[in-house]
């Protein structure tokens, strides 16, 4: 029987290295009295965060295909599959309109840039060249597919990846017995991959508290509330999307809505805390 650890639970963790990350900031600026630029500690550690961050990168292309395509091609039943695809299909769109007009609703109402002046950079134009490129419905429909799987997974398109995965599932699928070999390789690689992500997620305080310090640091304090109403906005907004929506659900396939919320909390805690999907 193993020990328990004495250590604080992940999500403890990881709000520790947030407030630590501010405190550490706020000692050692990278500016000086007069705003003038100084190699602060703080700024310094920024690659830890960027490590950190690669590392989660890292992980997604092959649990992504990994655990569809053992999903797909696991279920055996086509037939089962595809209406399982069918309703998940259902699901997304239902849930995405449901948050576009609830995002649309709320800013609208509460206009949280209101008054607030944005600096015209490199980034802001590309925004606006990005916006001002329409795509039409035939050009989105053609980004579903890849032209190379490999080139989706160094991209990070995780959507084109997802459609690779599907039919790669179900051809897996369809030639029956002779498939089983890379449905056990796949099943061994989605384990192997869990268990990357959880010495990944081990690392996310040191990373978290790095990102903070370093943006505090270079920043200033004041960088936590310049956006403070349009962040609390958001949150506002993602608690009503999940009292509609994954309550909604929740009611409905009658999965009890407390066990939910608690397993999905440490990975939820890690997306926000490092601004990742």
């Amino acid at each position: 029987m193993s020990a328990k650890s004495r250590l604080p639970g992940l999500t403890t963790q990881i709000l520790l290295g947030l407030l630590l990350g501010i405190v550490a900031g706020a000692l050692w600026p990278s500016t000086d009295a007069n705003g003038v630029h100084v190699a602060g500690y703080a700024e310094q550690i920024k690659p830890i965060a960027d490590a950190f961050l690669r590392m989660i990168k890292m992980i997604i292309a092959p649990l992504v295909f990994a655990t569809l395509v053992v999903g797909i091609a696991g279920a055996g039943d086509l037939k089962a599959t595809g209406r399982i695809g069918v309703k998940a299909i259902v699901y997304f769109e239902i849930a995405t309109t449901i948050a576009l007009f609830l995002g649309l609703g709320l800013v609208n109402l509460f206009k949280p840039g209101a008054g607030l002046a944005m600096p015209i950079g490199a980034d802001t134009r590309a925004a606006a060249a990005i916006a001002l490129n329409q795509q039409h419905a035939w050009d989105i429909f053609l980004h579903l597919f890849p032209t190379s799987v490999v080139d989706a997974m160094a991209r990070g398109d995780i959507l084109q990846l997802v459609v690779f995965s599907m039919f790669f599932g179900l051809a897996v699928a369809a030639i029956g017995s002779r498939g089983r070999p890379i449905v056990d390789v796949l099943e061994s690689t989605s384990e192997a991959m869990f268990t990357f992500t959880g010495y990944v997620m081990k690392f996310a305080p040191f990373g978290v508290f790095a990102a903070i310090a370093s943006t505090v640091g270079g920043k200033g304090l004041a960088v936590l509330f310049t956006l403070g109403k349009l962040i609390a906005l958001m949150y506002v907004g993602l608690a009503i999307f999940a009292l509609i929506v994954i309550g909604g659900v929740s009611y409905l396939i009658r999965v009890p809505f407390p066990t939910f919320i608690r397993a999905i909390r440490e990975p939820f805690l890690i997306a926000f805390s490092t601004a990742s999907s």
